[in-house]
């Protein structure tokens, strides 16, 4: 008897997962989570929705710029949190690693080298963390239904604050459970 046929693989790069309601809890409850890398051999993904309490200039060896004193960095996830990653983005730069114009990057010396570049179309998010999956953990996870998809935008990722990205993804959906779902209180027992 022949083996059935493989399913290709379909990656998530490029998409916000979201807590679709079933992660409470977790330190995914109502997050918004960018995935960066999806392949075979696992993914990466940097939480949108969390910003923390340490700044830039906290989290940097020696000077940050003028422009981005004072902001605050991302809690990316729950893998090793003292690691750094940033989200880039800027018109002139058609490629990205992520989306176009939108690159994923991990090197401290590359995210001072942008910095100081003076680019005037640079944005940029900057995480303490990440959330990982091993190979094959967030494909079972979206089998389970674990989370809902969202197409990603630079919009999304630089221009919606975090408290409001979340809602603002579920309002969105064709679904009305989902929809509901965004103007739910946080604990169901207060409804």
């Amino acid at each position: 008897m022949p083996k059935p046929a493989k399913k290709p693989f379909k990656t998530l790069q490029g998409l916000f997962l979201l807590d679709g309601g079933g992660l409470g809890g977790s330190c995914f409850h109502r997050s918004v989570v960018l995935v960066c890398e999806h392949t075979p051999e696992g993914a990466l993904g940097l939480v949108l929705t969390r910003p923390g309490s340490l700044l830039l200039e906290d989290s940097l060896p020696g000077e940050v710029p003028a422009p981005f004193r004072g902001v605050r960095l991302f809690d990316g996830g729950p893998v090793q949190p003292t690691a750094l990653s940033y989200l880039h983005g800027n018109p002139g730069h058609l490629l990205g690693n992520v989306l176009p114009q939108l690159t994923v990057g991990h090197q401290i010396e590359e995210l001072q080298e942008l910095m100081n570049s003076g680019s005037p179309g640079l944005r940029l998010k900057v995480f303490s963390g990440y959330a990982g999956w091993a190979p094959g953990q967030l494909d079972d996870e979206m089998r389970q239904n674990s989370w809902l998809t969202a197409p990603a935008d630079l919009q999304l990722v630089f221009d919606i604050p975090p408290e409001d990205l979340w809602q603002r993804l579920l309002r969105q959906r064709t679904r009305w459970q989902e929809r509901i779902l965004a103007d739910a209180p946080d604990d169901i027992a207060f409804n």
